[in-house]
């Protein structure tokens, strides 16, 4: 069902709520949501805390988000839209990383305060 209904989406425009749409409108559609599914889930883990934190889940979404809006960008041939994605993607990717390695540094600095038998 899904595959009939982006064939006939494909190369044509369909008119909903006035306005136009292609099958690349709701790809950009799809991630900008995804995009914005960052702020949600920031917002809510801010709540469960009490505090304003950013789970790691917010980079995930944003990596996710950036990558489907650029090849939204990349099909409507804009390199403003590509420049404006492309590279955030980069960031967040690099702000995962910084985490880990935090994670690492603070596992590995539990084990060396460890007590140790001697046998």
């Amino acid at each position: 069902m899904m595959t009939l209904l982006a064939a006939t989406w494909y190369g044509q425009e369909h008119r909903f709520l006035g306005l136009d749409w292609s099958w690349l409108d709701l790809l950009g559609l799809i991630g900008q949501l995804v995009f914005s599914f960052r702020f949600i889930t920031q917002w809510i883990e801010s709540e469960r805390k009490g505090e304003s934190v950013i789970p790691v889940s917010f980079w995930y979404w944003s990596i996710a988000g950036s990558l489907i809006l650029t090849l939204y960008w990349i099909g409507k041939r804009s390199p403003i839209g590509i420049i404006a994605n492309l590279p955030n993607a980069l960031i967040y990717m690099r702000n995962l990383h910084l985490i880990r390695k935090k994670k690492l540094a603070a596992t590995a600095a539990a084990a060396s305060q460890q007590p140790r038998e001697e046998g």
